[in-house]
């Protein structure tokens, strides 16, 4: 049974990294601003690239490493990587005004934070699966509530920071709170006792073939992927561009979106009992479908039903992404260990995918946002279809 401080220190590392991680598209006012930044749509998503290729990476390297190394030094690497890359984001601030070199320095800290992202994040959900075995689902659901709230506390905390004319105010203080966090969990064990390969690391191992089933999980989470960022990286940018809306209120849209993914998985963890999680996993994407068509549709002059269509995304996709690993966990017993890293790979190919086209199609294709938005709802609905095959269990070849 885990310590209780070894709990805290978990769920509080969830917490944190979903802040960090949103600080850069909470802030996506400061870098697009012609006074601040002033970067392009296109080179606001290309900042994302290098995130997302490298939280590939690492969530696919994540689980050799964890053997060699230990889940513990994997997480504490990852939470170094986060911290590197919110000290590179307060840098980039003092060269604000050399555009390059200041754009060198975001992709350095982006790539940083895609690092910290692919290392702490499998292994958060692999410690939180160990430390509750008999309640996983739950256990993984509640971790990545944590993860949402701090994304959607990012956005509130870069409001009141612009507000007070200190936008670099939040990377100083999630640095400031992943040092402590670092430094109080050096103390911690952190899954001495990780899984049964810890115990059987002196057997010669055979190399395991990935299981067929696998690749339906990670088409799953790449079109999810997808539909979250369209979210949570152009939910500002399409406030402000199709709306008109002010800074404040681009700020609370994407406050709203990741507030109701929180929400969402809490209340999912909740009713368990009473709606199984395949249920939910094959009506959540049809809610994503509806939201991204409402967006699209919604009038530029309604700003507050722009506010009620995020919510609407928000929480279609709560449960998709925590529910998918744990599905995947369950199933693919061969590789345990190593599919919350690939699961989150793919996850974070849609991420990128999302994150860099929405600036090509808009100056290449001449699309407008809500056009782009009305595309993505036909992603959507083919998540709807496979979740039909990601929430039906292999059957055994006879």
């Amino acid at each position: 049974m885990a310590q209780r401080s070894e709990i805290i220190t978990v769920y509080s590392a969830g917490l944190l990294q979903g802040v960090a991680l949103i600080t850069f598209p909470a802030a996506s006012a400061v870098f697009t601003n012609p006074s601040d930044y002033g970067l392009s749509s296109t080179e606001y998503g290309a900042m994302f690239v290098p995130q997302a290729v490298l939280a590939i990476v690492s969530s696919l390297l994540g689980a050799g490493l964890r053997r060699r190394l230990g889940a513990k030094r994997i997480y504490l690497l990852g939470l170094l990587s986060n911290l590197l890359a919110m000290a590179l984001l307060i840098m980039s601030r003092l060269v604000m005004k050399e555009h390059i070199l200041a754009y060198r320095v975001l992709l350095a800290a982006t790539t940083c934070m895609g690092i910290g992202f692919g290392l702490t994040v499998p292994a958060l959900n692999t410690f939180a699966a160990v430390f509750f075995p008999k309640k996983a689902d739950r256990a993984v659901l509640v971790l990545n509530a944590l993860l949402g709230l701090g994304t959607a506390l990012a956005p509130v905390f870069v409001a009141i920071f612009v507000g007070l004319g200190i936008w670099w105010g939040l990377p100083v203080l999630v640095g400031v709170l992943i040092l402590g966090l670092l430094l109080f969990s050096l103390s911690q064990t952190l899954l001495a006792r990780e899984t049964s390969d810890a115990a059987n690391s002196h057997k010669p191992k055979s190399k395991t073939k990935i299981p067929e089933r696998f690749w339906i999980f990670a088409a799953f989470a790449l079109l999810y992927g997808v539909c979250e960022t369209m979210n949570g990286n152009w939910a500002s940018v399409y406030m402000k561009k199709h709306f008109n809306a002010g800074s404040s209120l681009a700020s609370v849209a994407l406050a709203i979106f990741w507030g109701m993914v929180t929400a969402g998985r809490i209340l999912f963890a909740a009713i368990q009992k009473w709606v199984p999680e395949k249920m939910v996993c094959r009506f959540l994407p049809l809610v994503v479908a509806a939201a991204f068509v409402a967006s699209a549709c919604v009038p530029k002059s309604e700003s507050s039903l722009g506010l009620l269509a995020f919510a609407l995304a928000g929480l279609g996709c709560s449960a998709l992404l925590p529910l998918t690993i744990s599905f995947a966990q369950k199933e693919l017993t061969t590789i345990v260990e190593s599919v919350a890293g690939g699961v989150i790979a793919f996850y974070q190919i849609g991420y990128g995918v999302a994150a860099f086209s929405v600036g090509p199609l808009q100056k290449e294709a001449g699309l407008g946002l809500d056009t782009i938005y009305a595309g993505t709802a036909a992603v959507a609905f083919v998540m709807a279809a496979l979740s039909c095959v990601v929430t039906r269990p292999s059957r055994p070849r006879k």
